[in-house]
């Protein structure tokens, strides 16, 4: 059974914590940035519980975490393949996104995507200009995606999770 994700919650941590830092998570910007890591701790504010699999999903430390807690790519891969205990998502077109929702970017000369962002405010229709999103590393709240520049994107939209 897949649980409901509480985006409202999600997103109010975000805005809560975009220009600052929660002291229960150590800040990775002086290790590659702290993005992904801030991501995860919105999901994980939405209500979705760790995973303390092997390649599970969670963060009790810097050095007892999970690499889906902080990388991009692991992420990714987490949450789009994950079949046991904590989110689950799919990665979707831009008409599919929601609020709480995950986008990640890929920069030019980079050899995968290298940045997570949140979606805080979605305006209609449905464009790259009125999606606006919360952001660590390049510390960030309410910008337009449409402000950076990339050469790919991927939208992750949060099913929910299991218990």
């Amino acid at each position: 059974m897949i649980y409901s994700y509480d985006r409202l919650s999600a997103v109010n941590y975000a805005k809560k914590w975009a220009f600052k830092r929660n002291p229960n998570f150590v800040n990775f910007d002086k290790m590659g940035g702290d993005c992904t890591n801030f991501a995860s701790q919105v999901i994980n504010a939405g209500g979705c519980p760790m995973n303390y699999d092997k390649y599970g999903w969670y963060y009790e430390s810097i050095n007892n975490r999970a690499p889906a807690w902080t990388s991009v790519k692991y992420l990714h891969k987490f949450l789009t393949k994950n079949k046991g205990r904590g989110p689950v998502a799919d990665e979707v077109d831009i008409k599919d996104i929601q609020i709480g929702d995950l986008i990640q970017l890929k920069f030019e000369f980079a050899d995968d995507f290298a940045h997570s962002l949140i979606v805080v405010d979605i305006k209609f229709p449905k464009t790259l200009d009125n999606i606006f999103i919360a952001t660590h590393t390049i510390d960030r709240m309410h910008y337009r995606v449409s402000n950076y520049y990339f050469t790919e994107i991927r939208f992750i939209h949060i099913l929910g999770y299991r218990k």
